[in-house]
């Protein structure tokens, strides 16, 4: 039978019904009666953040380490507009996310009352949706069709404006789903004869290329599974772009890593020089593609991806095809059959004279730890645990991306389209809830930890056994990096002056601190992190002036990598500027 219930106590009996496990939020006045609805029930988690942007970062790392979407509770005013930063991230990487915020009542709307802000208006263009509702009526049917379109197609962030007075209001709650239209259907399966003739091109390729991005990871593990079928069919090379790290294993010899502005030689030169690019949920992203008249200008692209408005967005592609990445593999490796494609000896070849390069070499400097090396000795450490890996943003984050090798989808959490610094710390704190029985570790850069080290009090509040572990070269290294290469090592403002003492501010939050000074300490450094149950924070100090290569400068072409050893520091201001 449905019953009368206030329109907060269907907000909460919507989320139960969603399968809801935690809700990442901090409260306020217009907020309230949900608050007060979620007070002793205990069929939702309210994890309680330090600041909004950690409920949202905190939710984004739940969603991405268990494919589940990450639910959101803040206030109105600037409890929303806090949580903006993470819902334009999570817009960005696709991921599926239901931000539900309050808003002063219906009559106060347009008045500028306290704690008002137009939420609609401004999460427009972040939001792959957002609802304002304005009665009770209409709330279980919006929450309902608000996680459908967070979680199918291209995921994303939708918002739920709730306005005070229609929290208090009363409605009848439906007994089982809500009735209402089915207004979103995105195409899920590749059109037949579109599969044929992407398999015939992909047959027919001497130099064929799978360029692959976080679409595989967000269509789930079985995706993941069925790339690699289909590798193994084709024979052909894989890379993947920042979000797609972990859809194809590291330790593959077909493996070429990461490719684009800090991918490895052998990638970004193969991805020039192949003849058939299949991109498998990539979006052909500025940081992979770089000047766009140079990029693979003599090969012919097959794209698929669930959002059809990403095909043809910025490079133009032979065949197109719309559907959801699994379905999609799935669809192809059923067509390829048993047939058999070219010999691709000669194709390999040329990837291991460019693989010989040793794109990845790094300097060995007596006295100081290499961050690179450390970022080494924490996979060694590690990779029999299959840690998820969180990162902030900056240096550390390519670092991570690039010497920390990925076996399985779920496993790399980090910001890649917004490039939003203080998302690693809240991203673990989600990972950890959604996955308790995982390592969860957050590569962190001393300047980004700090955006939302605040969260530092959560994972105490939870008794989360996060580590976080700080690349300490107290600079801002990425903007040093390109004040270094561009204007001619005029280090404006990228200094990190006046560092705690993140020992003592760990302890200060109940973590253990571990402080790590020099190479000889680096491996029972980690060794005591893991060895500790609890929250751990490391403050690793690396070689300050270190830089982060391969790298294409902005603008270059994809071909004109710098690597270690070449003229770096010699690029003049004019030429940089040229390269713009």
């Amino acid at each position: 039978m449905s019953q009368e219930r206030s329109g907060a106590a269907i907000l909460v009996e919507s989320l139960v019904r969603q399968g809801v496990e935690f809700v990442f939020g901090y409260p306020g006045g217009a907020v309230l009666p949900i608050y007060d609805e979620l007070f002793g029930d205990e069929r939702l988690r309210h994890i309680l953040v330090r600041h909004e942007a950690g409920a949202a970062h905190a939710a984004e790392g739940y969603a991405r380490s268990t494919g589940k979407p990450g639910v959101v509770l803040v206030t109105s005013g600037p409890g929303a507009t806090n949580a903006i930063t993470g819902i334009a991230d999570a817009f960005l990487d696709s991921i599926p996310l239901v931000v539900i915020t309050g808003q002063v009542p219906t009559n106060l709307i347009g008045t500028d009352a306290f704690q008002e802000a137009d939420t609609v208006g401004l999460t427009r263009h972040c939001s792959k949706h957002n609802y304002l509702v304005k009665d009770p009526e209409n709330l279980a049917a919006t929450i309902e069709e608000a996680f459908e379109i967070a979680t199918t197609g291209r995921p994303g962030p939708v918002v739920v404006d709730i306005p005070k007075n229609v929290q208090i209001a009363t409605a009848m709650l439906p007994d089982g789903k809500a009735k209402r239209r089915k207004r979103y259907e995105p195409r899920m399966v590749g059109a037949p004869e579109e599969i044929a003739e992407a398999v015939e091109m992909i047959a027919n390729a001497e130099r064929p290329i799978l360029y692959t991005g976080g679409g595989v990871i967000n269509a789930g593990p079985r995706a993941s599974e069925l790339l690699r079928r289909f590798q193994q069919l084709t024979g052909a090379p894989v890379t993947s772009t920042l979000m797609g790290l972990g859809a194809f294993p590291a330790h593959h010899p077909d493996w070429l890593g990461m490719l684009g502005m800090h991918g490895t030689f052998e990638a970004n030169m193969a991805m020039n020089q192949c003849d058939v690019m299949v991109c498998v949920g990539a979006r052909f992203d500025d940081r992979v593609t770089g000047r766009l008249d140079a990029f693979a200008p003599n090969s012919k692209k097959i794209h698929i991806d669930i959002d059809r408005s990403s095909i043809n967005k910025i490079v133009p592609v032979d065949l197109g095809i719309v559907g959801d990445c699994a379905h999609v593999l799935d669809q192809l490796v059923e067509c390829w059959g048993d047939r058999r494609g070219r010999d691709l000896g000669e194709w390999k070849a040329r990837i291991a004279g460019w693989r010989a390069r040793d794109s990845l070499a790094y300097p060995d400097r007596s006295g100081e730890i290499m961050p690179q090396r450390a970022v080494q000795s924490l996979f060694e450490a590690t990779r029999d645990r299959d840690p998820i890996i969180t990162t902030e943003v900056g240096q550390h984050q390519m670092w991570a991306a690039q010497y920390f090798g990925f076996m399985g989808p779920n496993k790399w959490l980090t910001s890649g389209g917004l490039g939003t610094m203080g998302y690693g710390l809240p991203a673990a704190i989600g990972a950890q809830l959604g996955n308790p029985d995982s390592l969860v570790i957050d590569i962190a850069g001393e300047a980004s930890i700090q955006m939302n080290i605040q969260e530092l009090g959560t994972a105490s509040q939870f008794r989360l056994p996060v580590k976080v572990f700080i690349l300490n070269n107290e600079y801002m290294g990425m903007v040093r990096q390109w004040q270094e290469l561009t204007y001619e090592s005029r280090y404006s403002n990228s200094y990190s002056d006046s560092l705690p003492d993140f020992v003592q501010l760990a302890e200060a939050y109940g973590w253990k601190g571990i402080r790590i000074e020099d190479d000889g300490q680096l491996d029972s450094g980690i060794e005591a992190m893991l060895a500790h149950d609890g929250p751990v924070m490391v403050d690793c100090h690396v070689s300050k002036e270190a830089n982060c290569y391969p790298m294409i400068p902005s603008g270059a072409a994809h071909t004109d990598m710098l690597l270690h050893g070449d003229r770096t520091s010699g690029i003049m201001a004019d030429e940089a500027k040229a390269l713009v």
